[in-house]
């Protein structure tokens, strides 16, 4: 088996069935499968599910889980599933376009260097339908990010990539990727342990290949309501890049990490006008190395002023 794509769900009624079909569709010249977990969901998931393995016999193995098992646990599922020289990740409410598994196995299969492979992705607003962003090419620090970039690359500045882009080698060390102390994050550690035992370069392929749908119960959504859930994001930050440690990372890059997710933090909430939280957070970031961008800098040499760093973020 050439491909295997890893497709956890939970409550997708109204997004797994285009998700699926956007992955059926694709025209290759391998054999592929994909492997979707229902994580016992409460809707008509796993109807719409079944109805997609009819249609296309042989190509969908469906994991049904009859209790709850969350995040981890259904991708450790997933993985031990996988049959496939490469493992691509879904979300399954994300959407594939035309050409996105041939190019990635071409790429892969023409560079043996290269362990991981990502192409950017259309944002888009489920509701309307409207484009808001590309991922990769408007990512914050995208001009530090090259081309071929390495575990450091994730740790110091985060998922560069959104988490249905990625294309992987499999290795033995498959089920070690999922970090179970991470609540909430599981793309970023997922990314940076696969990084590391491959120990190869992550490729970007440019173009659009695939589209990243945001909707009210979407992570992103999710997190904006709710500031503990928030903090909840940051603690699995901090956990996914001391991962690196195992890998000889250096203990500097993955404070330059901290760094990173302390500043990130902080403008979540300054947003909500949180004084105390905002200058807790642009203290913490401020650990002696390069500044991210002129809005880092500004934030850090302007804290005791509120004010001034909410108006320079044109939060008002």
């Amino acid at each position: 088996m050439k491909l295997s794509v890893i497709i956890p769900v939970y409550n997708l009624q109204d997004f797994i069935g285009d998700c699926l079909s956007s992955l059926l569709t694709q025209v290759v010249d391998f054999d592929y499968e994909l492997i979707v977990a229902n994580d016992c969901s409460t809707d008509n998931s796993l109807s719409i599910i079944k109805r997609y393995q009819e249609t296309f016999p042989g190509k969908i193995i469906l994991i049904n889980n009859e209790v709850n098992q969350r995040l981890a646990k259904n991708m450790k599922l997933l993985l031990q599933r996988a049959q496939g020289q490469y493992i691509a990740y879904m979300d399954g409410d994300d959407l594939a376009l035309p050409g996105k598994l041939q190019t990635q196995v071409d790429f892969l299969d023409n560079h043996p260097s290269t362990s991981m492979v990502y192409h950017d992705s259309e944002v888009f607003e489920s509701e309307t339908g409207r484009v808001m962003s590309q991922y990769v090419r408007d990512y914050y620090n995208r001009n530090r990010i090259p081309e071929h970039a390495s575990i450091e690359h994730l740790v110091k500045f985060g998922s560069f990539f959104q988490a249905s882009s990625l294309m992987h080698r499999r290795h033995d060390n498959l089920i070690e990727t999922v970090d179970e102390k991470c609540k909430i994050i599981l793309d970023q550690p997922y990314q940076i342990l696969n990084a590391g035992f491959l120990d190869g370069y992550i490729s970007r392929i440019d173009g659009v290949l695939g589209r990243y749908r945001i909707h009210a119960n979407s992570f992103g959504a999710q997190t904006l309501k709710n500031t503990q859930r928030r903090q909840q994001v940051l603690d699995d930050q901090l956990q996914a890049i001391s991962n690196a440690k195992k890998f000889k990372v250096s203990n500097s890059v993955i404070l330059e990490g901290a760094a990173h997710y302390y500043f990130a933090t902080a403008i979540f909430f300054l947003k909500l006008e949180d004084k105390t939280r905002f200058r807790k957070f642009i203290e913490l970031s401020d650990n002696g190395s390069d500044y991210f961008d002129q809005r880092h800098q500004y934030l850090i040499e302007n804290a005791d002023n509120f004010q001034y760093c909410y108006e320079y973020m044109g939060f008002r």
